[in-house]
């Protein structure tokens, strides 16, 4: 199971340049000290996370690092064109020599990005799927022509071509679509930070379903914080826990209220999901033992190709510490 880093770029001080760089000197960090990855999010219209634009992102970290493979976590793909996307990644992938994973989602759930981006949540998913499709085509042949419902091109080659032949993907998706077109292309799977295992191992087992040569890989994104005692890790954890529960429970009721609750569904599901209780539980946040117990159990149960380490720390220090302790006495 390789080891990676979530990156949220977390914006504690009301300070957006901070943020971004205290999250740099996190990756490089993680990369000194040996870990596999890093994946970075996309969010929008969020005060508390400031990486709206991933790719940009995503190359400065290749610039300031030369060992650690880089993920998006995910392109939100309905709200970017596909040609776009398709030349910046194979641009990206060039410019960390192949170092780079290619992650996507269809966004949500958060009806203001839906709004502003011109894509209803009913046909997110369909979209996403759709625009795949293209930029799979697109980096790999030459003079695509392509007529969709949502896209068309005629004649198009793109330059450069990827890097990598194939670059992996990964589908950030629990629905059975998703999990389906995942299967017939045997990309990857991810899981957030508050899905269950129980949630997860009926995502994989529909996969397998489709697809049982194997080929399935899970990255896992986990909230994490290791200290000396579980009492200390979930003192420093609770004042990010805390917010991203009220948040999500919040953002709940709204959509409830709105009548979109259907596009919800894959987290309510769960029971109490954004409960502090159920995330802390869910998390890997603890002492060494038993962050060492949490991750044998996701091994064990899910068979994860790569564990996603959030640090919910809201001190850069603190983060880099509980880091080194996780490499060298969870990880052993």
């Amino acid at each position: 199971m390789k080891t990676g880093i979530f990156c949220t770029y977390e914006n504690y001080h009301q300070n957006a340049q901070r943020a971004i760089a205290d999250q740099v000197a996190i990756v490089q960090h993680a990369e000194q000290l040996g870990f596999e990855e890093a994946w970075v999010t996309e969010h929008h219209f969020d005060e508390f996370h400031v990486s709206p634009s991933i790719l940009p992102l995503l190359a400065h970290l290749a610039a300031v690092t030369s060992r650690i493979h880089l993920g998006s976590a995910a392109v939100l793909l309905a709200f970017h064109h596909p040609i776009q996307i398709a030349e910046d990644i194979a641009t990206l992938d060039n410019l960390c020599q192949g170092r780079f994973a290619f992650g996507i989602a269809k966004g949500g759930p958060f009806p203001e990005q839906n709004k502003h981006f011109a894509t209803p949540m009913s046909e997110a998913r369909a979209k996403t799927l759709e625009s795949m499709e293209l930029v799979w085509k697109l980096l790999y042949e030459s003079e695509v022509s392509f007529q969709g419902q949502f896209y068309q091109c005629d004649r198009v080659t793109i330059y450069p071509k990827p890097v990598q032949q194939p670059m992996p993907v990964w589908i950030a998706s629990g629905d059975d679509d998703a999990i389906a077109f995942a299967a017939k292309h045997n990309f990857g799977l991810m899981g957030g930070a508050p899905f269950s295992i129980q949630k997860l191992k009926t995502t994989l087992a529909k996969y397998r379903q489709l697809n049982a040569s194997g080929s399935e890989k899970l990255m896992l994104a986990r909230f994490f914080y290791v200290a000396r005692t579980d009492e200390e890790a979930i003192s420093e954890a609770l004042p990010f826990i805390d917010k991203f529960s009220s948040r999500m429970q919040g953002l709940a009721t709204q959509i409830q209220k709105s009548g979109n609750a259907q596009n919800f569904t894959q987290l309510s599901q769960q029971s109490n999901p954004f409960d502090a209780d159920f995330l802390i539980q869910n998390s890997i946040i603890g002492s060494v033992k038993t962050c060492q117990d949490k991750v044998r159990q996701l091994q064990e149960e899910l068979n994860v190709d790569t564990i996603a380490l959030q640090p919910v720390a809201l001190d850069l220090a603190k983060n880099q510490e509980s880091l080194t302790r996780y490499w060298q006495e969870v990880r052993g």
